[in-house]
């Protein structure tokens, strides 16, 4: 056989060889592209939905954390007071062991509109207030005396080591204008109402002069005063006017003329 027909032969196998096997690496290729791209096209998927999640609980944590920086401001935040106490956090009474004693503090209304106010103690047994609660108009303000049994003294404690537990609070209920007063409207509108102050009770030695003790003669005196005020009846208003300024009194007018008729019978004797 000539040599160029061997080698052609040759030549043709090999050709075909490298064909095929050109081909068969070209469809692994094809193959593997093919599944390297569904690969990285999951990959992309699971990608994004891992970003999607991500982003949804950032958001809610954020959610959740303005909610709670809100709560915690408010809570940080002052009441704003609608009373003005005086004395503004503390009850002053007279040490008298074995004894009922009273104290006094001044409540004025300084918000624009109505206040309901209402006084509570940690011991109702041995403690009442004077008032216990009352409706003040915008401006308006009274002093509320309350009443203590003081406790006599344990293993001859002094007086300066009297420290009482017993605290008293005072909350206030915007109503709306003029009414009764009745305790239940704390019960009824418990979210409107705010606590004012709580009072702890604080000793004054009845025997040693101080400004606290002399302060507390004279709200003590003007409570007084004022109980005695409302006890009193509504004065008269006078005689009855009807018309312009008309004053009708008839039994002085009846009077006048019985005395004018004794008159004129006594000069006609």
């Amino acid at each position: 056989m000539p040599f160029w027909q061997t080698s052609t032969g040759t030549g043709t196998g090999n050709g075909n060889a490298t064909s095929s096997s050109t081909n068969t690496t070209t469809s692994s290729s094809s193959t593997s592209s093919s599944s390297m791209s569904s690969n990285n096209s999951n990959g992309n998927n699971g990608c994004q939905q891992n970003q999607s999640n991500q982003l949804g609980e950032t958001r809610s944590s954020l959610y959740y954390s303005t909610n709670a920086m809100s709560f915690v401001t408010k809570s940080l935040l002052p009441t704003r007071r609608r009373l003005r106490l005086d004395p503004p956090n503390k009850l002053f009474f007279p040490y008298e062991p074995g004894k009922q004693v009273r104290s006094a503090i001044g409540i004025k209304n300084t918000s624009k509109s109505h206040v309901a106010f209402k006084f509570q103690t940690t011991a109702p047994k041995s403690c009442y207030m004077r008032p216990p609660g009352a409706i003040l108009a915008p401006g308006e303000s009274l002093i509320a005396t309350v009443f203590k049994f003081v406790e006599p003294p344990e293993n001859n404690e002094r007086l300066l080591d009297q420290k009482s537990r017993v605290k008293f609070k005072i909350m206030s209920l915007k109503v709306k204008g003029e009414m009764e007063y009745v305790p239940e409207m704390f019960d009824e509108q418990k979210d409107q109402v705010a606590v004012e102050q709580i009072l702890r009770v604080v000793f004054l030695d009845p025997e040693c002069p101080s400004p606290a003790l002399e302060k507390l003669k004279r709200q003590l005196a003007e409570a007084e005063a004022e109980l005695e005020a409302r006890k009193k009846p509504p004065e008269d208003a006078g005689p009855r006017v009807v018309g312009e300024g008309l004053v009708i009194d008839e039994w002085k007018e009846r009077r006048e003329r019985y005395l004018a008729r004794q008159q004129v019978e006594v000069d006609s004797v």
